[in-house]
């Protein structure tokens, strides 16, 4: 899962640097409409520390042998197969009966594409420790002959060639016991098997970091989401099992029900499974925009009346974001959370949500807060490669200080930048420009990991400071929704890569901005401001990687007046009088090296190495 920031028992200024690995994917895309045959993906979101619900016995990590998974199945993205991008994906009717019991499911997948080009095979992705029984073509059995998973990629031989534009419909039966998830959300992803303080079942999936493949067939790559999912699940009385999307209907047989889930254009890691004695909350949101959008919780025994206080803050939350972004992406399906035994992810249209009802001195739930920011940051605008995953979690990090001063204020939002600066480590650079997995993206030892939380958003906080507050929110408009003026129905779901988004900034501003992005996304290292005062002169220059350009103007507070250096080739100069107080980037909007957070930084590891030296 991620981690914006360490846990709510702390002010967002004392933060851990504990890491954790994340997720990736491949493949260069171009900007596009999600409608068209490309799918899309999102993530997860806010990193807080684990407790016990109250009603609840938090889930334990995997402790007993597992099957091994092939590096293709623990791994979610990279570059796309052909035979994958030969098809567009446009319908799954996804079955699984789930048997707490036995910490088992039996699944049976009904996938539909059209070919994009002719093809006479297709790859799917699924863990080759759920055993497949049956594959058929249109409803005909297939030879076993003629497919084969042995590393966790399902190769199928059609009986003949697709043509372009022709459809197919494959099914997959299979069984069996999924992957249990490894200190969930963080490790490798797969089922929490967990249980309420009276030991009724509590369930869930946690897949974000390895993928869709851990518990049914799919297309494991951002670009691989279907249009349409139709979600069964059937689980024993009296057990309750929320979904993505809206519910059409409950059937009952016997000692089981089925609840049928219908989702559009959900990421393929984002297809969930919640399972529990769950009660209910319901609720109407009316939009600024003129629509109604249905509010829904689902919470444990025991705990209504900290689930009523959470969600009464549903309605200021919805209204953020449609202030200061634009519509709610999904008003005509839900806006939905789950309780579940782990922290959290982002699950399209239900969200989970593990923190406790902690309370958190920023005055709202951040968990809550930063999950919910992936309905516009990671489900309605997808990253089209891991690589790209900033545009997730650096614009979902960033509206957590803005939460915050919609709130109470400015102090809020300072401070949260603050704490979000302490974190940066500068290892490696946000945007690698090649393909990556997911697990390459979050891995602290291969990718950017944490950086692109917390060094995305405040770049994104100084972009701001650059080009001003009409520019800078138009330009998310423009990336969310592709569209200046969204409107519910008026907009579909989207690809973009960081390409796009600079393109998107400069067409706004009518400058090349490309000296900023390169500095701050494509360079590990920040820059540098020396600044030095001498016979009544204030000199400053820009330091930066590789001597890259950067005329990053700079604010300079001279008694009461504020001076405004364009730093032309990263240079600029100011006459001060003696004793004249003199402040560099007054209203600190500039990242930068900082010779004091270093310093910090640097204790903080020290003595985190002593204790556990001493241990």
């Amino acid at each position: 899962p991620n981690d914006a920031h360490d846990g709510g028992q702390c002010p967002p200024y004392e933060h851990d640097f504990r890491r954790s690995p994340r997720r990736g994917n491949g493949g260069k895309v171009g900007f596009s409409p999600r409608a068209t045959p490309m799918p899309r993906l999102r993530l997860l979101t806010a990193a807080l520390t684990l407790g016990l619900a109250a009603g609840a016995v938090a889930a334990t990590p995997a402790t007993t042998h597992q099957p091994t998974l092939t590096q293709l199945t623990r791994n979610s993205g990279g570059v796309m197969p052909a035979a994958q991008k030969r098809v567009h994906f446009d319908h799954v009717a996804l079955h699984i009966t789930v048997h707490p019991e036995t910490k088992s499911i039996d699944g049976f997948a009904r996938l539909t594409f059209t070919a994009k080009q002719a093809t006479d095979d297709l790859l799917l992705d699924l863990d080759r420790n759920l055993p497949i029984s049956t594959i058929t073509i249109d409803d005909k059995p297939l030879a076993r002959s003629a497919w084969s998973n042995p590393q966790g990629r399902i190769h199928i031989q059609l009986p003949e060639t697709l043509a372009a534009g022709s459809m197919v419909t494959v099914g997959v039966r299979y069984s069996g016991h999924p992957h249990v998830a490894e200190n969930p959300p963080w490790g490798l992803g797969g089922f929490v098997w967990s249980h309420t303080k009276d030991g009724k079942p509590w369930i869930a999936s946690a897949v974000e970091g390895s993928g869709c493949d851990l518990f049914w067939p799919c297309i494991d790559n951002p670009e691989g989401e279907p249009d349409w999912v139709d979600l069964y699940v059937t689980v024993p009385k009296p057990l309750v099992a929320p979904g993505n999307g809206v519910l059409i209907g409950i059937t009952d047989k016997g000692d089981e029900r089925t609840f049928h889930w219908r989702a559009k254009q959900p990421d393929t890691y984002a297809v969930a499974i919640n399972v529990a004695p769950y009660k209910h909350l319901h609720g109407e949101y009316h939009s600024r925009y003129g629509n109604t959008i249905p509010m829904d919780f689902w919470y444990l025994p025991g705990e209504k009346k900290q689930a009523e206080k959470l969600f009464a803050t549903f309605p200021s939350i919805l209204d953020f974001f449609e202030q200061e972004i634009g519509p709610y992406p999904w008003g005509d399906e839900k806006m939905g959370v789950v309780e579940t035994p782990y922290l959290g992810m982002e699950h399209q249209t239900i969200n989970a949500y593990g923190n406790h009802f902690r309370p958190d001195p920023t005055g709202f739930d951040r968990l809550l807060q930063h999950e919910f920011a992936h309905e516009w940051f990671g489900n309605q605008l997808t990253n089209a490669d891991w690589d790209d995953m900033w545009l997730h979690e650096g614009f979902g990090t960033y509206m957590q200080p803005l939460y915050a001063q919609y709130l109470h204020g400015d102090m809020g939002y300072f401070a949260w930048l603050h704490g979000l600066r302490l974190k940066i480590e500068n290892r490696r650079p946000i945007v690698s420009g090649k393909p990556m997995t997911e697990e390459g993206v979050y891995d602290e030892k291969t990718g950017p990991g944490q950086d692109i939380y917390n060094k995305g958003a405040l770049m994104l906080h100084s972009l701001r400071g650059l080009i001003g507050d009409q520019a800078f929110f138009k330009s998310i408009r423009l990336l969310v929704y592709g569209r200046d003026d969204p409107k519910p129905g008026n907009f579909k779901p989207r690809y973009a890569t960081t390409r796009n988004y600079i393109d998107i900034v400069d067409k706004v501003t009518g400058r090349k901005l490309d000296w900023f992005f390169n500095v701050y996304l494509y360079q590990a290292k920040l820059p540098k401001l020396d600044v030095t005062r001498h016979d009544g002169t204030l000199s400053l220059r820009w330091e930066t990687p590789h001597d890259l350009p950067f005329p990053m103007p700079v604010e300079v507070k001279v008694g009461d007046t504020l001076h405004t250096l364009p730093m032309t080739d990263k240079r600029g100069q100011l006459t001060v009088k003696p004793g004249e107080t003199v402040i560099v980037d007054p209203h600190s909007k500039l990242l930068r090296q900082q010779a004091y957070i270093k310093t910090w930084q640097d204790w903080v590891r020290k003595q985190r190495a002593k204790r556990r030296h001493s241990s």
